[in-house]
């Protein structure tokens, strides 16, 4: 007897591609401008997006936990900035010598640090880090304390980018075009094995991948994305500080990760958006509340961003453990297996 084909209702859904989704999230992102969205405010959304997703590629998709990812973010800040201000280069190779500045960094911290796991990683990337933020202290072109300041936006191909609307579609290429490349990583063979090490290292090992060489050209890749989100950031803003490398920024960069999503491609960029508009609109929010409830202490909600953003990090730990996309993403399949 023939055997009876599955009825359509039961049948397999086909696997939608995300692209398009994406596609439609960067055209939003676009339009943003001409809906009343300041240009410089999304351009720092997007650098710190760009540099949460190089996070995210390293410990969401690798499973290897960074402490010090903020050495490569300031390294490059002020390299390209040193670049454009001081040696003249155009716009690309100064963003390039940044990136390259990051990547070498990555691959000397890489190299030292990828030989212990755990913990033990971890606290490697610290103080390496650490060291690399004193250095920037009392270097001479890095302005100390003051930082480095005043750096030119320059032109690109004859547009002046001085013109924040036309710098603000520069650094949404910048950025669509690193995520791509993100997007390709992880759903390449290479991307594959990374995620194999992260489920199972032992296992990778005895089907005979090097491990240590996977590891230690994702830690690479990632320094280098993180990199190019510090040489745009100074591009933006004009100045490259301390805070770029501190230990803080990245322990702001895990809780972007994990706020958002960890191992999820959006997820990095929603959490950078929640934690970036905290720091800089809960002042705002804080004074329409003193309004609207008479409550006087909500005037000083501005002075206590990192109260809140611990607060936010204890309910994501509690009940959001996949982040806010992870979760979304759960209830969905849920959904759809009805």
């Amino acid at each position: 007897m023939a055997a009876v084909p599955a009825p359509a209702a039961t049948a397999a859904r086909p696997a939608r591609s995300p692209l398009l989704g994406y596609a439609l999230l960067f055209a939003a992102v676009a339009a943003l401008p001409f809906l009343g969205a300041y240009p410089i405010f999304v351009m720092k959304v997007m650098c710190y997006a760009l540099f949460a997703c190089a996070f995210n590629l390293l410990i969401g998709f690798t499973g290897l936990l960074s402490f010090g990812h903020a050495a490569f973010l300031g390294a490059a800040a002020y390299a390209a900035g040193h670049a454009l201000k001081v040696w003249g280069l155009p716009v690309p190779l100064g963003l390039a010598f940044g990136v390259g500045v990051a990547a070498l960094a990555g691959l000397a911290f890489g190299w030292l640090a990828i030989r212990r796991s755990g913990i033990y990683f971890s606290m490697i990337t610290l103080a390496l880090a650490q060291m690399l933020y004193f250095f920037f202290l009392q270097a001479p072109f890095t302005g100390g304390e003051d930082g480095l300041q005043s750096v030119p936006r320059g032109t690109l191909f004859g547009l002046n980018l001085g013109n924040d609307l036309t710098l603000y579609y520069l650094v949404l290429a910048i950025f669509a075009a690193a995520f791509w490349l993100i997007y390709r990583v992880v759903h390449s063979p290479f991307g594959q094995v990374l995620t194999s090490i992260r489920e199972n290292e032992a296992r990778a090992t005895s089907l005979g991948y090097d491990v240590d060489r996977f590891k230690l050209v994702a830690f690479v890749l990632s320094a280098a994305l993180a990199g190019l989100a510090g040489a745009t950031k100074t591009l933006v803003l004009g100045f490259a500080t301390l805070t770029d490398a501190v230990w803080t920024t990245s322990g702001a960069v895990i809780l972007m990760t994990l706020v958002g999503g960890m191992g999820t491609m959006v997820g990095p960029i929603v959490g950078a958006l929640v934690i970036i508009a905290l720091e800089n609109k809960i002042g705002d929010a804080g004074r329409w509340l003193a309004e609207l409830t008479g409550i006087g202490w909500f005037n000083g909600l501005g002075e206590s961003v990192t109260l809140v953003t611990g607060l936010i990090f204890i309910v994501c730990v509690l009940a959001f453990r996949r982040g806010v996309v992870g979760e979304g993403l759960r209830l969905w399949e849920r959904w759809r297996a009805r």
